[in-house]
């Protein structure tokens, strides 16, 4: 049996528009588990993000709670939260958002800083994450508009990392990247859940969602239904299929 890492009890999250109140999330009730790569799809507006950002803490819920271990953090204040984000999560976005002024070295070490203050540590933690992804010490040193669009999207997963989260989030990081830059991206992140690294992944895109082993569906602020394809294996055609047939059925 799988060990429970987040759970979600009649999660809801509504907000006013006009004067009317639009409901994004709906009494969603999920488990996620620890070494899983779970994956999160459905149609635009169908609530994917705000899922995962009620789920990373980085928003609250109308209604509903949601628990981490044994702590309810959705009772935390918004401190508490910027507390548990940093011990437990780490995030990579479409957009990678790092710093202009400072080296790629310096901008990953930073999000280490805000927890412990050991850079001699961190620096070697650093190094080490740099070579899984394949980011040299030369490029290590540049800035980030010296690198291109798939190196500062691994810069991004190695920020993520530095402070080894219990859970990765992505929210589309091959979004804005060609096919092959997009690919390596995937690789990376697949490579780290194979380690043991939990993630959960937004993203509209079917090769995306293929890596992972847990895809849900999302529909109008409900999950309608899940996928289980079992661990990623590089082409096994039967997973295109099954996952392919999955949709179909769910509507995409």
């Amino acid at each position: 049996m799988k060990d429970i890492l987040l759970k979600t009890d009649s999660l809801s999250k509504s907000f006013s528009s006009g004067g009317a109140m639009q409901h994004v999330l709906r009494n969603i009730d999920l488990e996620l588990y620890k070494g899983d790569f779970t994956v999160i799809m459905g149609a635009s507006g169908a609530g994917k993000s705000t899922l995962l950002y009620a789920l990373s803490g980085m928003d609250t819920p109308t209604l509903g709670t949601i628990t981490f271990g044994d702590e309810v953090i959705s009772n935390l204040s918004q401190d508490g939260l910027a507390v548990f984000r940093r011990r437990h999560c780490g995030f990579v976005f479409q957009q990678i958002y790092l710093i202009d002024g400072m080296s790629i070295m310096d901008n990953v070490l930073a999000a280490g800083l805000l927890v412990s203050k050991d850079k001699k540590a961190l620096t070697g933690r650093a190094k080490e994450l740099f070579e899984a992804v394949g980011i040299s010490p030369e490029t290590q040193r540049k800035f980030p508009a010296q690198i291109s669009g798939g190196e500062a999207q691994r810069v991004g997963i190695v920020r993520a990392l530095m402070n080894s989260p219990q859970i990765l989030f992505a929210d589309e990081p091959t979004g804005a990247l060609n096919s092959k830059t997009g690919l390596d991206v995937l690789d990376t992140l697949t490579g780290f859940n194979e380690q043991g690294q939990s993630v959960v992944m937004v993203t509209h895109d079917m090769r995306s969602a293929r890596r992972g082993n847990r895809i849900l569906y999302l529909k109008d602020g409900v999950i309608l239904g899940e996928c289980n394809l079992g661990r990623y294996v590089h082409g096994d055609g039967k997973r295109h299929e099954e996952l392919s047939a999955f949709l179909a059925e769910m509507g995409w």
